[in-house]
């Protein structure tokens, strides 16, 4: 090769080099520019948020809801509609970093939800009633999770980084950004509502309340109110479904009627036959001896019948079950087994993502020893740090346990990124851990610094 074409090709390779350099240096300020985005979006929530907080404390007649303009019934059969929080959670769960993603996940988490005076003029009186029952559905909003970006396919935790439809997951990130969680009501005092087993963090505004019962809501409790006609009702030749109760009532009465007719007929023949023996001849009002025959008849007709009663249902229950399996398709609701019933995806019972064993240090158990219960008076310890919402260490270490096994950590952090150091906040301590192979060991527990003197 000549020298010229060796210059050539020392430029081009010159040029090559700086074609990658440049589409290097491309990506980087895409990512920037994407984060710069990011980090305005956070920005302009936290402001609204803010603005918000400060409306809320304004006046009270400031607070009045306005009169509705006449265009609001239009605008609510088009589905737009404007909501009104009715309160704002105060959880354990301070940030969004180690919140759980679903409240079965950390049963000891506690939660108060207090109704707004601005939405009723006497807010205890919307929650008379409730106390009845032991859990709540509650209607929240995501409001920390920068729904301004959302896509039709999500990256669920569980799965690992898989793709699946926004709509087969409960992630928040969704065109509406509500929220529902099946919390237990621990008690109601005056406008204050005391959640637990709840995953929402501290500042929620929450929209609605509404009671969960198991009839309505259980797809099983509804299958086993289905199932209760096939096991218990009678079905007759013509088709007619006898009740449960009914059933039971007419059976009751037919061995009561007869019963009695086999008592009278004994009685009957025993006064006969007491009153021929006494007297050595057959009593003057005795029955003749042809009728006296017909009475003995029926008698042992009617033990016979009970024989044969007996005799078919027991036949009926070894081998008759030719005539069972007719009356079973002529039910009008047909029992189904759980699995035919409601079904669930494969991954939600056996994620890829499986549970971690969590463990604490010794320092990290005497730390979070030093932490006294919620509500517990203590003058001579009053310098020691005081949970909020948990009522004992013991509860706490469950609550961290819980969090922890669920590995809260984003796919990213999972997957890519090599710090193993995870931090998050529970009720009025701060938590530091690390991640290993299958497990997550709690490293410290100290308090929150503006938490720290007792409540």
């Amino acid at each position: 090769m000549s020298p010229a074409c060796d210059c050539c090709g020392e430029q081009v390779n010159k040029l090559n080099q700086q074609v990658s350099v440049m589409r290097k240096e491309i990506k980087n300020l895409r990512q920037m520019l994407d984060s710069a985005v990011r980090a305005h979006r956070k920005h302009m929530i936290s402001i609204q948020s803010a603005v918000s907080k400060v409306a809320l404390c304004e006046p009270a007649r400031e607070q009045t809801p306005s009169p509705s303009p006449p265009s609001s019934q239009a605008a609510l059969e088009k589905g737009n509609i404007q909501t009104v929080p009715i309160g704002y959670i105060s959880s354990c769960f301070s940030v969004k970093n180690g919140t759980p993603r679903q409240p079965t996940i950390c049963g000891p988490s506690r939660a108060e939800l207090r109704i707004q005076q601005s939405v009723f003029n006497n807010p205890e009186h919307a929650l008379v009633g409730l106390e009845h029952y032991s859990h709540v559905w509650i209607v929240f909003l995501f409001h920390k999770n920068g729904h301004l970006s959302y896509k039709a396919k999500v990256k669920p935790p569980r799965l690992n980084g898989q793709r699946v439809g926004v709509y087969s997951t409960r992630s928040p990130h969704r065109p509406n950004a509500l929220g529902l969680t099946l919390a237990k009501l621990d008690k109601i005092v005056g406008d204050t509502v005391h959640l637990s087993e709840i995953d929402m963090i501290a500042g929620t505004p929450v929209l609605d309340i509404k009671p969960y019962i198991p009839e309505y809501d259980s797809p099983n409790t509804r299958m086993d109110m289905d199932s209760e006609p096939c096991d218990s009702n009678a079905d007759q030749p013509g088709g007619t479904t006898v009740p449960l109760d009914e059933s039971e009532e007419m059976l009751n009465l037919q061995n009561d009627s007869e019963t009695d007719a086999q008592s009278d007929l004994e009685s009957v023949l025993a006064r006969e036959t007491t009153e021929a023996d006494s007297s050595g001849v057959a009593a003057p009002f005795s029955l003749p001896k042809h009728l006296h025959n017909v009475l003995e008849d029926v008698k042992t007709y009617v033990t016979q019948g009970d024989l044969f009663q007996l005799r078919c249902e027991s036949d009926d229950q070894v081998s008759d079950s030719t005539k069972s399996k007719p009356q079973e398709s002529s039910v009008e609701h047909p029992c189904y087994g759980e699995e035919a019933y409601s079904t669930i995806a494969g991954w939600i019972r056996e994620p890829p993502v499986g549970s971690l064993e969590v463990r604490f240090t010794p320092q990290a158990e005497r730390e979070l020893a030093e932490f006294l219960p919620a509500h517990q008076s203590g003058p001579s310890e009053s310098d020691r740090p005081r949970f909020k919402f948990l009522r004992s260490p013991e509860e706490a270490a469950a609550a961290i346990r819980g969090v922890l096994s669920a590995d809260p950590r984003s796919v990213y952090r999972r997957t890519r990124c090599r710090d193993r150091l995870f931090f998050f906040t529970l009720d009025t301590a701060d938590i530091t851990c690390w991640f290993g192979r299958g497990f997550a060991e709690v490293l410290q527990v100290r308090p929150v610094e503006q938490h720290i003197a007792p409540t």
